[in-house]
């Protein structure tokens, strides 16, 4: 063994120990450090050593060359894209998936794969979805939506008498994939799966809305031949809209069309009594994305997709070679995924809903949801900001109320930047911003000094 290896592996107990305190000191500091520091240029590059010099030294230096350019995107004010922190039982678990280093895609050592089946099972409970629907871990909603569209490419074949699985995309002909507000992912799936990114077609939505109009959806579908895709939203990006899913599913008493719902982070709603009618028809869905490392705060990366269709995924999915298992009635997780190498992220959301349960991660979702009420409010009542919609969940979409330039909102976020951090989108034709609450730390407190820093900073660009 090389001998600086065998001198760490001599002392692991105490690497791990100042590893631990270096862990607790960088989260104890996440209050107080910027939410995104200022910009700086990377470090010189070193050379690749030849010797190493161990562990610890390579700790100093991570902590003295690399800790201090990263985000504060484990606390409280980054509101940027959706983003969740860990919390300390998801923490606890996703160290425990390192240490037991499994590969859990194979029944050959199938602990791993059992413990992520439990862990399916409470999630699908706590999203209020029937047994009908199987699910597998994922890196994603990426991943997770790309899964499900590839089952529906499956049953596009499947309704046309042609194997995609063996033929591929080309033997389906023209296919349409429609959807309202569609997530950029899903365009992106469609590119990956061979189906094309031209084969998306953009539905009206509701007036003033990101919902799909279900009358429209419903003219769309008529005037194409032969079965489609739906890509329903459950929570859009700019203004957690949700499509009406028990209506799209109704469509298809006179429709043929496999519907994918991107439950991404609003199938959390169904955590909050007040909210849980937002998510009513999830469970008629064929395909579901709903992303964990959002707001169920186990850290990246981490999503589950779900489907009724397990046989189409497993056509899809399958993997034949004399080191796998056979395919049997409750396939090796091998057969259900692109991943052929299955991280066990299970183990982190294992232990976060059973340190908390439902009870504990009801209180985030509710929390965060009065927090972007609370910024939400304070834009509203500024002269130099403007809300764009309204607050439905955990999302406040806003913009300058004069001269709201891509250039002039760069410059409010950055000056806003060591304070809270939020992303750019545009929202009906409008540049615009958007801060989304889905960290466990996250308090009304944060939610103020969110809306200072921008209120300061509105001032400076007035």
């Amino acid at each position: 063994m090389d001998r600086t290896l065998a001198a760490d592996l001599a002392r692991l107990p105490e690497l791990l120990d100042t590893t631990r305190r270096a862990a607790v000191e960088a989260l104890a500091a996440l209050d107080a450090r910027p939410v995104v520091p200022a910009p700086q240029p990377p470090p010189a590059p070193g050379p690749l050593p030849e010797d190493g010099s161990g562990a610890a030294e390579a700790l100093a230096e991570f902590r003295a060359r690399w800790e201090p350019r990263l985000s504060a995107s484990a606390g409280p004010r980054y509101l940027g894209f959706v983003t969740g922190g860990a919390t300390p039982a998801a923490l606890a678990g996703d160290w425990l998936t390192a240490v037991h280093d499994q590969n859990s895609n194979s029944a050959f050592d199938g602990a791993g794969q059992h413990l992520e089946r439990e862990t399916v099972s409470w999630l699908r409970e706590l999203f209020h979805l029937s047994p009908a629907h199987t699910g597998t871990f994922v890196s994603g909603a990426t991943v997770s939506n790309t899964v499900g569209l590839a089952i529906a490419r499956e049953w596009l074949g499947e309704r046309l008498g042609v194997s995609v699985s063996e033929d591929g995309a080309a033997a389906l002909g023209r296919v349409r994939v429609l959807s309202g507000a569609p997530h950029s992912s899903i365009a992106k799936a469609l590119s990956v799966l061979g189906l094309g990114r031209s084969s998306l077609v953009t539905v009206p939505t509701l007036p003033g809305r990101e919902a799909v109009d279900p009358a429209a959806l419903e003219r769309a579908l008529a005037d194409g031949s032969g079965p489609a895709v739906v890509v329903a939203n459950a929570g859009t990006v700019n203004t957690v809209d949700f499509d009406d899913l028990g209506a799209l599913a109704a469509l298809r008493e006179r429709h043929d069309f496999w519907l994918h719902t991107d439950a991404a982070f609003g199938a959390f709603a169904t955590l909050s009594p007040s909210h849980a009618h937002l998510t009513a028809g999830l469970d008629a869905s064929d395909s579901v994305c709903v992303d964990l490392h959002k707001w169920l705060n186990v850290p990246y990366d981490s999503a589950v997709q779900f489907t009724r269709r397990r046989d189409l995924q497993v056509r899809v999915f399958q993997n034949a070679a004399a080191y796998l298992g056979p395919l049997g009635a409750d396939p090796d997780l091998v057969h259900l995924t692109p991943e052929n190498s299955h991280r066990l992220r299970a183990l982190a959301a294992w232990f976060t809903l059973r340190a908390y349960g439902r009870a504990g991660h009801r209180e985030i979702v509710e929390r965060d949801i009065d927090c972007a009420r609370a910024l939400g409010a304070e834009i509203d009542r500024d002269p130099a900001l403007r809300l764009l919609a309204p607050v439905r969940l955990n999302v406040v979409c806003f913009t300058l109320a004069a001269d709201p330039t891509p250039e002039r909102l760069a410059a409010l976020r950055e000056a806003a930047g060591p304070e809270v951090f939020v992303t750019p989108t545009v929202y009906g034709g409008t540049p615009a911003l958007r801060a989304a609450f889905s960290n466990w730390r996250t308090t009304r407190a944060d939610a103020h000094r969110a809306a200072e820093a921008l209120r300061t900073a509105a001032k400076e660009l007035a």
